[in-house]
């Protein structure tokens, strides 16, 4: 039955759905990093071909933020909302399915299309949610990008300790199913598309350069830096990118307006966006490994996966707890301050990392500042966003600066595996990472955030646009009961 009523009926029910949709569309991101080593023997294909399993989702979610938001100011951001979450869903259930190579990529590939939620689920919350709501559900929500990818860890590893491997897209498909009913019908229908067409060209030019770019960056490491393959995939990328950029220049209704994302505000919290995506990352790479790095090496915490994981979940909380925190500091000081002081407190975790590395208690410290400055910072990003672009451009701009986070994360990712094996010692007949190269990946980590703290201070004062909050509830309204 449909009736017309307001759709911020229940809007603290409508946010905590989206904030759990967002959690579990991120929780895929590393879902599959516990059994990364078994993958090669459970899909009976080799190293190389297996680790395409991770690669493909990050590539996926990576093109469809932008696209996602764009077809959500078309056709309205509910219903994409909910698509996303179908095709989580479905993406789960082909890999539980699955036994060969081809068939988890297409599911994997399908789950990481499903990231398109979390920026759209952002610049969504403002058009239903009462102003005193709004900014802690978009900073909550913003936040499941870091939550989901630190707290999937041990929850991957605890499943797959206990049972097939298969369990784990099991309860993946289960858990976006319940979410895509609730999105549904708890989620408020409301008439926000804007009448338009997708740039399919830009959409296609979008997808090579960014596929091939960001593959170069992450198959660096593994294909040698040195390699022509390396950097014959990431000059085409930025070539492609570059002709992608005039031809969107040129179109009426393109798939990013560019001329939007290169205003100032835009721009510098985008850039910004890659160096705390950067800072985020680079811990959840390096201390996983230095705590499960055996104790013989005189330096290594000797934890299992199951145990490093759980050492590395309070951090993934603490981005949620500080998400409120950060709405408060934007409703004082405002979103750009707030951005400076969340990549500050990132940097002074890498700092405290430095100095306290000899436990696992230590290492949860500085992981737990670092988080809390991810949570500040990652909640302030799409507000200074939204404040700076029109009402019809708001999710496809929040997608743009998801797609930010995403290059920031994938650099730090081939940097830290850069970092990691560019110094190493012997253990047992294995070459490991030394402790200088941790040492090296924390510095390099702070000075990102930090980085990120100089850009963020470029960021030009914006007053609230009028337009960004969202169309006239009371007369579009069409809520499904």
């Amino acid at each position: 039955m449909t009736s017309r009523t307001t759709p911020a009926q229940h809007p603290g029910l409508a946010i905590a759905v989206l904030c759990a949709g967002g959690l579990s569309a991120a929780l895929t991101q590393t879902m599959v990093i516990p059994i990364q080593t078994e993958l090669p023997q459970f899909l009976s294909t080799s190293s190389s071909n297996a680790s395409w399993v991770i690669t493909i989702t990050l590539l996926a979610a990576a093109v469809t933020m932008p696209v996602a938001g764009r077809i959500a100011d078309m056709v309205g951001k509910q219903r994409v909302l909910t698509a996303s979450a179908a095709l989580l869903m479905i993406g789960s259930a082909v890999c539980a399915l699955s036994d060969s190579l081809a068939p988890v990529l297409a599911g994997r590939a399908l789950q990481g299309m499903a990231m398109g939620f979390i920026p759209v689920g952002i610049s969504f919350i403002r058009e239903f949610a009462p102003p005193e709501m709004a900014s802690t559900g978009v900073a909550t929500m913003s936040a499941t990008l870091g939550v989901g990818g630190a707290i999937g860890l041990p929850l991957a590893a605890w499943i797959a300790d206990s049972g097939d491997w298969h369990t784990l897209f099991w309860v993946a498909a289960g858990l976006s199913a319940v979410i895509t009913l609730l999105t549904w019908f708890a989620v408020p229908h409301v008439h926000d598309g804007h009448p338009g067409r997708l740039d399919v060209p830009g959409t296609i030019g979008l997808t090579i350069g960014l596929s091939a770019f960001l593959v170069g960056v992450s198959k660096g490491s593994t294909w040698g830096w040195d390699s022509g393959r390396t950097w014959g995939a990431i000059v085409l990328g930025l070539v492609v990118l570059v002709a992608w950029g005039f031809f969107e220049l040129r179109q009426d209704e393109p798939l990013v307006d560019l001329r939007t994302t290169a205003s100032p505000a835009v721009l510098m919290t985008n850039l910004a966006a890659v160096a705390i995506g950067f800072g985020m990352m680079a811990q959840s790479i390096v201390v996983p490994q230095l705590l499960q790095m055996p104790e013989a090496t005189g330096y290594g915490l000797g934890q299992s996966i199951l145990g490093a994981g759980l050492w590395m979940a309070p951090a993934g909380l603490m981005m949620l707890v500080f998400a409120p925190v950060s709405s408060g500091l934007m409703r004082s000081i405002g979103a750009k301050k707030t951005l400076m002081i969340g990549a500050a407190v990132l940097g002074a975790g890498y700092l405290v990392a430095l100095v306290l590395m000899d436990a696992p208690w230590q290492l949860l410290v500085a992981s737990c500042v670092a988080s809390a400055g991810v949570g500040i910072g990652y909640a302030a990003m799409p507000t200074l966003i939204l404040d700076s672009v029109p009402g019809h451009e708001a999710a496809s701009a929040v997608g743009v600066n998801g797609l930010m986070r995403s290059a920031g994360t994938t650099l730090a990712a081939a940097v830290m595996a850069t970092l990691l094996t560019s110094s190493t010692t012997s253990l047992g007949g294995f070459a490991v990472p030394s402790e200088s190269a941790f040492r090296w990946c924390f510095v390099v980590g702070a000075v990102a955030a930090f980085v990120g703290v100089a850009i963020a201070a470029f960021v030009p004062a914006v007053r609230r646009r009028a337009d960004a909050i969202g169309v006239d509830l009371d007369e579009t309204a069409d809520a499904t009961v």
